[in-house]
């Protein structure tokens, strides 16, 4: 068995098992931006534009013996990947890490970093000059990004709506309760059980007065964003793994990680079908264990590392660099975080140190 390992998508399980496996292996990470996106800070560089340059990461640093292919993989199976430019690259080793996508502003829509960080600047001087806010959806992603707005604009009035009856359901009522009292301290206000019965007229993140029907009564805004809507990303897989994929777009994976059905295929984050949520701490632990039984099969050995996935209503939620809650879960029940640890976890920085650190750029 040769030792060429393909990794597509470089984003935060693809570029941590890339890494992990770099000295080992030769390993080829195929990903179509010219940058690593720190999406969990997607939301603070647009309140704070002069931050916003700590969300992207050049990918030159990140291997020292393997290479990163600025491109799209078409298709893909369980011998290599087809790219857009007609290349194909063999695998030994396949790993899929092609994660998801999502509305911007929570994870930029161009494969550019310039692009992204112009776009970001642009939108937050239309927020700047807008007093009114809607914010569709209150998942986390909508309530971290209300947060994040009145951190640097307080007296801005911010609306969240959303269909469901209950704030984050499949939370404990500490948490939800918590939560909802760190809103109301902050003003935001939340409409929950409500629709809009009329579309915004222009598009998210573009400063316009309107007004739109709702399930109850008409809401006022100046601008409006869309916090909801996960696109996962597997549709390029070929005819032989095509199976494997779930009728939600979802990749069957073993306890090891590996694609049902294939030995020297593997998948790990948003795109996986584990039963827990879609988080990056997550995708950095499952690229650890399929790091751990890629080497183990380089070096002749059988493969043992399993993942065990982490309990469902695990999740910090920082409302702004200053506030914030959270939940951890275990077999014994569920322990509201404080903000204190929320804040030094996630809020303060948002991991970008980390990441920096992954990258080379320290």
């Amino acid at each position: 068995m040769g030792r060429t390992v393909v990794v597509v998508g470089g984003g935060y399980g693809g570029s941590a098992v890339a890494k992990a496996l770099d000295e080992e292996a030769d390993v080829v990470l195929v990903e179509p931006k010219d940058a690593f996106v720190h999406a969990a800070g997607a939301l603070r560089a647009l309140v704070r534009p002069d931050w916003a340059d700590h969300i992207f990461f050049p990918y030159d640093a990140l291997l020292k013996r393997g290479t990163v292919l600025r491109e799209r993989a078409v298709s893909v199976d369980p011998d290599g990947a087809t790219l857009a430019s007609g290349e194909r690259v063999g695998a030994d080793h396949l790993v899929l890490a092609s994660g998801s996508g999502y509305p911007f502003p929570a994870k930029p829509d161009t494969d550019s970093a310039h692009e992204a960080l112009a776009r970001l600047r642009a939108t937050h001087k239309q927020l700047a000059g807008a007093g009114r806010v809607l914010v569709e959806g209150a998942g986390p992603v909508g309530l971290e990004l209300a947060g994040e707005i009145k951190a640097v604009w307080p007296d801005k009035r911010v609306t969240v709506v959303d269909p469901g009856e209950q704030l984050v359901p499949g939370f404990g009522s500490g948490m939800r309760a918590e939560l909802r009292r760190q809103l109301g301290a902050l003003g935001i206000e939340l409409r929950l059980g409500t629709t809009l019965t009329t579309r915004p007229p222009t598009g998210p993140g573009l400063a316009r007065s309107f007004t739109v029907g709702t399930s109850g009564g008409e809401l006022h805004a100046d601008i409006w964003f869309r916090c909801h809507g996960v696109r996962i990303d597997t549709g390029y897989l070929g005819p032989a793994l095509a199976g494997a994929r779930t009728s939600r777009g979802l990749i069957r994976v073993t306890e090891s990680l590996r694609v049902d059905g294939h030995r020297h295929v593997h998948a790990i984050g948003d795109i996986t079908d584990l039963a827990e949520a879609k988080m990056a701490a997550h995708a950095v632990r499952h690229a650890d264990v399929v790091a751990r039984n890629i080497l183990s099969q380089l070096r002749g050995e059988e493969p043992s590392a399993v993942y065990r996935p982490s309990p469902v209503g695990s999740i910090l939620i920082p409302l702004g660099p200053e506030l914030g809650t959270g939940q951890a879960s275990s077999p014994e029940g569920a322990t509201v975080l404080s903000t204190e640890t929320v804040v030094r976890y996630k809020g303060a920085d948002l991991a970008t140190g980390r990441f920096a650190e992954l990258f080379g750029t320290v």
